[in-house]
């Protein structure tokens, strides 16, 4: 049987798969899981306190992984669950996650902007517009798949 995927997109999800490879090597050097490090980074970007749903929307982690992590890292101390009211609740950085996190997180995403920067406004802003339109067609063309 003839492959049916292009060698355009064969690169591309190669591409992906290691830049999700190189995030996951990342993570480990500096001590923490992939789950972990996306909820560090979720709070680095966003004010303190940030509501647990923000956090699940920014991360795209599943609501399981996301408490099982949060409840990790809350018996580490490095964050705290708040429930103000309802059901709504918040996530808040201890002064130690704030230090584990400008170590961690804040350190990627000093890499992500070096590189952004480097990068002419017409590269980074055409880069941008092709991910979104890709993924905006991507997620209307597979909302229409049956079973």
């Amino acid at each position: 049987m003839k492959p049916c995927v292009s060698e355009q997109l064969q690169y591309y999800n190669l591409l992906t798969s290691e830049i999700d490879e190189a995030y996951h090597n990342a993570s480990l050097k500096l001590g923490l899981s992939d789950s972990a490090m996306m909820i560090l980074y979720a709070l680095c970007s966003r004010e303190n306190p940030c509501p647990l749903l923000e956090i699940a929307k920014l991360t795209g982690i599943s609501r399981q992984t996301i408490h099982s992590a949060i409840k990790k890292l809350e018996a580490q101390g490095i964050l705290t669950l708040e429930s103000p009211g309802g059901r709504r609740k918040l996530v808040r950085l201890t002064e130690e996650g704030m230090e584990l996190a400008e170590k961690t997180a804040g350190r990627l995403i000093k890499i992500e902007n070096e590189i952004f920067d480097s990068w002419t406004g017409e590269e980074l802003e055409q880069y941008i517009r092709l991910t979104g339109r890709y993924l905006e067609q991507f997620r209307e063309k597979t909302g229409r798949l049956g079973v």
